[in-house]
């Protein structure tokens, strides 16, 4: 990741669900320290349109984290659900598919 965090996926072979695993180690923006019980990270869902589903989104009540970005080529966008939970918006950026 851009700002220093590391992630990996996990993937049974005999379905297309993933899960993705995230480290933010002591010094990333996003760092917490750790602590027993701690919740739940963030949910990921892969959208067609990053950008519209996020102003959906907002206009239904979520909260702003992150506002979308591109992150090589793909399209990324964080928002909170009503009990802070991150949601992670993500999908292909579509100009970089040409």
């Amino acid at each position: 990741m851009k700002h220093g965090g590391i992630f990996i996926h996990l993937k049974s072979p005999k379905t297309p669900q993933r899960l993705e695993l995230n480290y933010y180690p002591p010094g990333n923006k996003f760092h917490e320290k750790f602590k027993q019980g701690s919740e739940l990270d963030h949910l990921a869902f892969w959208v067609k349109d990053v950008d519209g589903k996020y102003a959906e989104l907002i206009s239904k009540g979520a909260r702003k984290a992150v506002e979308p970005f591109k992150e090589g080529r793909y399209k990324l966008a964080f928002l909170k659900d009503p009990d802070g939970i991150w949601i992670e918006l993500i999908g292909f950026d579509r100009r970089s598919r040409r």
